[in-house]
């Protein structure tokens, strides 16, 4: 009670609010992630209380996952990495006309989850300290090998693709310098590959280009369904209770998980969405906007905050990177973490504890009310045309990609995943398995190194690491099992086969003997690595090697039967989709050029009156938009954050910029 009177005294409260102000923004912005932020209001906590400093701080954290769906959702672009999940069927359920209704499911799901974690946070403290102890690094391993396959099995009858798609991300993963004996592995000599492959790049390539191509293509605004009065807020409220049980799972899940150091809500979300599919009788309408695709990574992503606080407050450990960061805060006001943490006052500090409990279920609370009273207007922004939205949503994935690093190469990585995004959701592949092996790879790499250094092969029989094992074979077993039942089941007389056509190399083709050469030539690359920086690289391409051969395998086997039997032909668009195709790729290309040639802020003036006329927008429309998008990266991020934009080289050579 006495954390709690501390949350709403004077100026505590008024600087979380401030603090929440400032998370709603970086929830909504792509690029501008929670950790961040943190690190950039550390120093304005040196003059505060421990109860101001970890209200204006956590008020922050809390609510960028809840604000960072409704950019998932409505753009299809993650406002938060930590938001990634809630696209497969958040934006669907966009695109479909329910919004609101995704809306309304995304803010109340993540209202429990918040309370939940934060009460488990406030309860479980004292408990946590022998389960932590228990794990060593071979369970953290089988720990991260048991988020990929349980995400892999939702590709169901694409589960070799589902697996194939997990192994490029962690070998995506390895990219960088070996952290132990900085060894170069697959840089080629980049620079900016020292640090490996960013994740908020990759993110939002992977994602948002998809859809920005496939909005640009169809013309159309997001919801392809015109609904008239945009509503559903209520009814996603609705939904979140009719489904109770999967989002308290999905909290609990976000919760526990998270308390392990390093399986924050990056993975966790994608382990909820895994469980909602598993546990749902409808798995075919995953993918498509099932609702509880939104409510199972939303209860998880805020319930981890919870669950990462706690090894961080009782023992000193951050959980995640955020937890790293509010570590900084502690020695900032003078408090160590540990034993102190837990004891009342005057010996110890336990109602800073408390107060930071209630932090994160008041800021919660206060942003759940908000979003919902202004849900309506934020979901009629999906019927906003196309052609009005296409030139923001080039200019938030281009200031996102960079906004991590800051450095120029990134945009070319958000084009890369771009278009392989795009390639594997044309040909039906699984997307979420590689973007949890891009997360979980830095984790599983070290926790191998620790395991065989220490343990040597004596790892693969503890008993805890069998345990995970079992579930882990449980976890691939069920969905062939259930396949198999479902071919097995009787069905009508099939029409006579057509004349098996000739073999040729299509799309699919093209991009399952892709994955060999590459996974071939990882492995070729990998010979001159030391044991220490060769030993992970070696196990993921030589075991995805082995899974794309059997893939090539199976999908020959498929065209057998006729075709288009392995499923591999994306559908067909509209008439003049590879003209419109053509164009949105010469747009997205021609403003990373023009970023090139004259920086980030005339490039957004200059492409997105361009773009506006050539769509045949009215002049004042185009004039009044892009002085708008001009004003909202120069005044934002480039005065009133210092991102350090590049001038652009036009610029340098004419001694205009540095």
């Amino acid at each position: 009670m006495t954390g709690l009177a501390q949350v709403f005294a004077w100026p505590t409260f008024g600087l979380m609010l401030i603090g929440m102000a400032l998370g709603f923004v970086v929830g909504l912005l792509p690029g501008l992630v929670g950790p961040t932020t943190l690190a950039l209001m550390l120093p304005f906590v040196f003059k505060m209380t421990p109860v101001e400093a970890f209200a204006f701080l956590l008020g922050m954290l809390a609510v960028t996952a809840t604000t960072g769906d409704i950019t998932s959702i409505l753009f299809g672009i993650p406002g938060e990495p930590t938001t990634a999940a809630t696209i497969v069927d958040g934006h669907a359920m966009a695109k479909n006309g329910e919004a609101g209704r995704a809306l309304g499911a995304a803010m109340m799901s993540s209202l429990i989850g918040a309370v939940f974690g934060a009460l488990v946070l406030g309860l479980a403290i004292p408990l946590v300290r022998p389960l932590v102890l228990t794990l060593g690094s071979p369970e953290f391993f089988m720990l991260a090998l048991l988020g990929i396959t349980f995400v892999a099995s939702l590709s169901g009858e694409a589960l070799v693709k589902g697996l194939l798609a997990g192994g490029l991300g962690l070998w995506l993963a390895t990219i960088g310098l070996d952290p132990v004996t900085g060894t170069q592995r697959y840089t080629f000599g980049q620079l900016f590959l020292w640090d490996g492959i960013g994740l908020v790049p990759v993110t939002i390539g992977f994602y948002a280009i998809p859809e920005l191509l496939e909005m640009a293509i169809a013309g159309s605004s997001i919801a392809k369904l015109d609904v008239g009065r945009v509503g559903g807020v209520w009814e996603g409220v609705r939904d979140t209770f009719r489904h109770w049980l999967l989002v308290i799972r999905c909290s609990a899940l976000g919760t526990f998980i998270s308390i392990i150091p390093g399986l924050g809500a990056a993975t966790t979300q994608w382990l909820a969405y895994a469980h909602a599919v598993q546990s749902s009788s409808g798995r075919e309408r995953f993918g498509k906007g099932a609702v509880e695709g939104v409510l199972g990574p939303g209860a998880a992503n805020n319930s981890s905050l919870g669950g990462s606080l706690v090894t961080t407050v009782a023992f000193g450990v951050p959980a995640s990177v955020a937890t790293a960061i509010l570590m900084g805060a502690f020695f900032v006001q003078g408090l160590v973490p540990g034993p102190a943490m837990l004891t009342p006052a005057p010996k110890g500090h336990l109602a800073v504890t408390m107060a930071m409990v209630w932090t994160i279920v008041v800021s919660n609370i206060i942003t759940v009310a908000v979003c919902l009273v202004f849900m309506g207007p934020l979901a009629r922004i999906t019927q906003i045309r196309g052609t009005l939205l296409v030139p923001f949503i080039m200019i938030l994935v281009y200031v996102g990609a960079f906004a991590e690093k800051n450095v120029f190469e990134d945009l070319g990585v958000v084009l890369a995943f771009g278009a392989l995004g795009w390639i594997m959701s044309s040909l039906d592949w699984p997307r979420p398995p590689l973007l949890l092996g891009l997360v979980l790879g830095p984790l599983a790499e070290n926790r191998l190194f620790l395991s065989t250094d220490n343990y040597g092969l004596g790892w693969l029989v503890r008993p805890g690491v069998l345990i995970i094992l079992s579930i882990i074979v449980v976890g691939l077993v069920i969905p062939i099992v259930q396949q198999r039942r479902r071919g097995a089941a009787p069905a009508e007389p099939a029409p006579k086969a057509p004349a098996r056509a000739p073999w040729r190399l299509d799309g699919a083709a093209a991009f399952n003997l892709g994955l060999v050469v590459l996974f071939a030539a990882a492995l070729w690359e990998s010979r001159r690595f030391d044991a220490r920086a060769g030993l992970f690289p070696w196990t993921i391409a030589s075991v995805s090697l082995l899974l794309a051969i059997l893939n090539v395998a199976g999908g020959l086997r498929a065209r057998r039967r006729g075709p288009g039997a392995d499923g591999g032909e994306p559908a067909a668009g509209p008439p003049d989709a590879a003209r419109r195709t053509a164009a949105i790729c010469g747009w997205i290309l021609g403003m990373y050029a023009a970023i090139w040639l004259v920086g980030f802020s005339l490039a957004t003036l200059l492409a997105t009156f361009l773009y506006l006329r050539a769509a045949r927008e009215r002049w004042p429309i185009s004039v009044g938009l892009s002085l708008a998008g001009f004003a909202f990266v120069y005044g934002l991020f480039e005065k009133g954050l210092g991102v350090p934009f590049p001038p652009g080289q036009l610029l340098v050579w004419l001694g205009l910029g540095s």
